[in-house]
């Protein structure tokens, strides 16, 4: 029996190829775009999934409400660490880590101990000793237990130690860090390269030497091994009592306002689970780390189900569509005595087998698209074939989805009468309408839904990305690694100025885009009252022509000048955030204090150097001479390949022992909204697989229709009917629901959209003109995939259509 219902299925399938490749397509687009999306869901939930004690490591949080809003840091005081493990005993170990450029941590310049040759690494990291246990990091060579014991000593991971000492032993071996010779470092362990799904991602380890043990400045990220018993929002609680131990008489001793000190006395301590880390933090935290975003894990999972269900009932409807067409073979079967339950078995088989097939195409899809999904999402997800589970899994999906959708067609065709059926007085699926309109509704303001958060998307990316910044970033070049010119600065800057193909250079490592230094201090107004709160602000350390080379207005007052002395001594230029925040109309002239006394000489437009997914905060710009370690150029437009090969011969004129390494600050600035650009490309993309598994849906109803009234049509083309109104009848009462179902999405798409925009600081309108086309896409895609079944039912041969009825 198994064997004829195989044949009799297989003669169906080949029965009717248009028909077949739809049913199977859609089913197919539907499982790929659900492999790709769980394998998406996989990846990102498997980060930081590593460590042995995973359930006991946590990263410190600090939060509290201040200014009408929740913040949170992850920066904390050097001894912040130490005081943990000292005084709470559920906490076994405690370590620090700080990837700050301010103090020398990101990219540096890297040789060998009696070579000439630097190289520019990136991924240098500050850390004590237990960061190496608390993260389970077991070294290839050397001992876990002190190898950043030693201000001299240095790890690095295995692929740098197999790129610099191929014959195998890194131990003991010396490096020196931008060319300074008289502190060469020892290397002291070689550990496993970082897990590509971890957050944390670096290549050298370097002691922690900072001797700062105030406990005013942050910057150190905090993680912790708590005990397997502890409780922990009983630990949380009690670790307020480092605030009022420690910060708070340190604050008070150092000047802090009352204000500010209530506010510390409202800040809670959390905790935050090292495998929530990636998906679950916040810009507030100000960690800089790539991140991922959970809602994102949890809409793509809603798309994925979404589509699954689109599949599974699309491939019901053009299961029920072609009813009529199998109603005489399951008369006749009846007739000469099969049972009801033979024909569910044939039925269940064919649409067991039309599984199998769409999942093996599925399967087949996903494979072939995944490359192009890795580049789209930055990822470098395998299919993972050779995971034992994964082929039974698809197998018995396959079985079992093609059960489930394959049981209201079997059941739905075994269950005619063989009488109504000769006597050809049969009504297919009249007592369904409702439930078809509500399918279509549904369908469609899904698909309206998803085509807003398309359009939003694209808005909010193209204003992003072409917005008024400030200041100038279009054909500025960032050497990279200058700190290594050492004195030789000022003179390399006179030879770039003098190259007909530049405009301006300046020295500064503080650029406003992510990965440069950034350094926050608290400024309060000279001789206005100790009551005063602090100020907050970014503290720069810039040269005389960094506001000319990055194209930042002066709003009042004036920029820095070589001829005037006291700009290199106590003269500081402002944004106008600051000017507000200080509360000056006029601040020119005015004396503000960090531990000394600025001059405010300059007031500069407000120019974005933070994400736009955060509001523009105040800034300071001091002159400074040293700490300078990048350089940016900015080029004349007419000759820029010209332009950097003259500026790599004089880098490679002054510094022969190092490659020349460049960035365009424009590309900088796009790169700090590649998240945001990527995930909207995979939304895009899935949306594009619903909207289509939604129109197969509406082809799968209008071939219902179009069956259901075949008898219908032909008589009224035999009366006379025109084109027109057959046309007419066929779509218009689908063009009614397609109006509800816009009218219903409307409100959905403004509040998700709303809800996502929520995330930005500066962001676009919801114009009604977003809906309108929205609107008129999911109109316009209706039509044309109603149109094919209604021209084509409006152009039969009735007499024909009237005989075979």
């Amino acid at each position: 029996m198994i064997k004829n219902y195989l044949k009799i299925a297989w003669r169906s399938i080949k029965s009717d190829k248009l028909f077949t490749f739809i049913k199977v397509g859609g089913f197919a687009m539907g499982i790929a775009a659900c492999l790709l999306i769980a394998l998406f869901i996989k990846d990102e939930l498997s980060y930081d999934q590593q460590y042995e004690n995973k359930d006991r490591i946590y990263r410190v949080v600090l939060q509290g409400f201040m200014d009408g809003e929740i913040k949170k840091s992850v920066h904390f005081q050097l001894p912040f660490a130490d005081a943990l493990q000292s005084d709470f005993p559920e906490i076994e170990k405690a370590g620090k880590i700080n990837m700050s450029e301010l103090f020398g941590a990101g990219k540096r310049g890297l040789r060998l101990t009696g070579e000439s040759q630097n190289n520019f690494e990136d991924g240098f990291v500050f850390a004590n000793q237990n960061i190496l246990e608390i993260l389970e990091i077991t070294l290839v060579q050397g001992n876990t237990k002190e190898a950043l014991l030693q201000p001299d000593n240095i790890v690095i991971s295995k692929s740098k130690a197999d790129k610099y000492f191929p014959e195998g032993n890194a131990l003991g071996k010396s490096i020196v860090l931008d060319n300074n010779t008289s502190r060469p470092y020892t290397i002291t362990g070689v550990m496993p390269d970082f897990p590509k799904k971890s957050h944390l991602q670096f290549n050298f380890l370097l002691p922690i030497e900072d001797t700062n043990m105030s406990w005013t400045n942050q910057n150190y990220f905090t993680y912790v091994l708590v005990d397997e018993n502890a409780s922990i929002p009983a630990l949380e609680k009690k670790m307020f009592s480092i605030m009022e131990n420690y910060i708070i008489p340190a604050q008070l001793a150092y000047g802090r306002d009352p204000a500010f000190i209530q506010v510390l006395k409202t800040v809670e301590y959390k905790l935050q689970p090292i495998a929530d880390i990636h998906l679950r933090s916040d810009l507030a935290m100000g960690d800089g780390l790539k991140h991922g975003d959970i809602r994102f894990v949890w809409l793509f999972g809603a798309i994925a189900g979404f589509i699954l269900l689109l599949a599974c009932i699309n491939f019901i409807n053009l299961s029920t569509a072609k009813s009529a067409n199998r109603a005489k073979e399951v008369g006749m079967r009846k007739t000469v005595g099969a049972y009801k339950n033979n024909l569910v078995a044939q039925f269940l088989t064919e649409s067991v087998l039309y599984s199998l097939i769409s999942f093996l195409l599925g399967l087949m899809l996903a494979w072939v698209l995944l490359p192009t999904f890795n580049e789209i999402a930055a990822k470098s997800i395998l299919f993972p074939w050779e995971v034992w589970w994964f082929v039974p899994l698809m197998a018995s999906s396959a079985l079992f989805i093609g059960i489930i959708a394959g049981m209201y067609p079997a059941f739905y065709l075994s269950s005619f009468r063989p009488v109504n059926v000769l006597k050809g007085s049969l009504s297919v699926g009249s007592k369904s309408g409702n439930l078809r309109s509500g399918l279509v509704v549904f369908q469609f303001a899904a698909s309206v839904i998803l085509i807003i958060g398309t359009l939003i998307i694209y808005k909010q990316m193209d204003y992003i990305l072409h917005k008024e910044l400030g200041y100038d970033k279009d054909q500025v070049v960032i050497l990279e690694g200058a700190n290594i010119l050492g004195n030789k600065s000022e003179s390399f800057k006179a030879q770039l100025l003098q190259l007909p193909q530049v405009q301006a250079v300046t020295k500064s490592d503080y650029l406003p885009i992510d990965g440069a230094k950034r350094n926050g201090n608290t400024f309060k107004k000279v001789g206005e009252g100790i009551e005063d709160r602090g100020i907050p602000a970014q503290f720069w350390r810039v040269d005389y022509d960094y506001i000319k080379t990055l194209g930042v207005k002066v709003k009042e007052g004036r920029d820095f000048s070589r001829e005037i002395a006291s700009d290199s001594i106590n003269s500081m230029i402002i944004n106008a955030k600051m000017a507000q925040d200080l509360g000056y109309e006029n601040p020119i002239g005015k004396y503000i204090n960090n531990g000394r006394d600025w001059t405010i000489v300059g007031v500069v437009q407000d120019f974005h150097f933070k994400s736009l997914k955060e509001d523009i905060s105040a800034l300071t710009l001091v002159v400074a001479n040293n700490d300078l370690g990048a350089i940016s150029v900015k080029l004349k437009s007419d000759n820029i390949g010209g332009g950097l090969a003259a500026i790599e011969a004089i880098w490679n004129k002054n510094v022969p022992n190092q490659a020349f390494a460049y960035s365009f600050l424009d590309q900088k600035f796009t790169q700090m909204h590649e998240d945001v650009q990527r995930m909207g490309k995979i939304f895009n993309s899935f949306a594009l697989f619903a909207i289509l598994v939604a129109c197969l849906g509406l082809f799968a109803l209008s071939a219902f229709m179009v069956e259901q009234r075949k008898k219908e049509i032909s008589i009224r083309l035999v009366l006379g009917a025109p084109f027109k109104s057959i046309y007419k009848l066929l779509t218009l009462d689908f063009l009614k629901l397609i109006v509800i179902a816009i009218l219903i999405a409307i409100p959905i798409g403004w509040y998700m959209m709303n809800r996502w925009l929520e995330d930005f600081a500066y962001k676009v309108d919801i114009g009604w003109e977003i809906f309108l086309s929205a609107g008129g896409i999911a109109m316009a895609v209706a039509v044309a995939t109603i149109s094919y079944q209604s021209i084509g039912a409006a152009l039969i041969k009735p007499l024909k259509s009237l005989r075979t009825e």
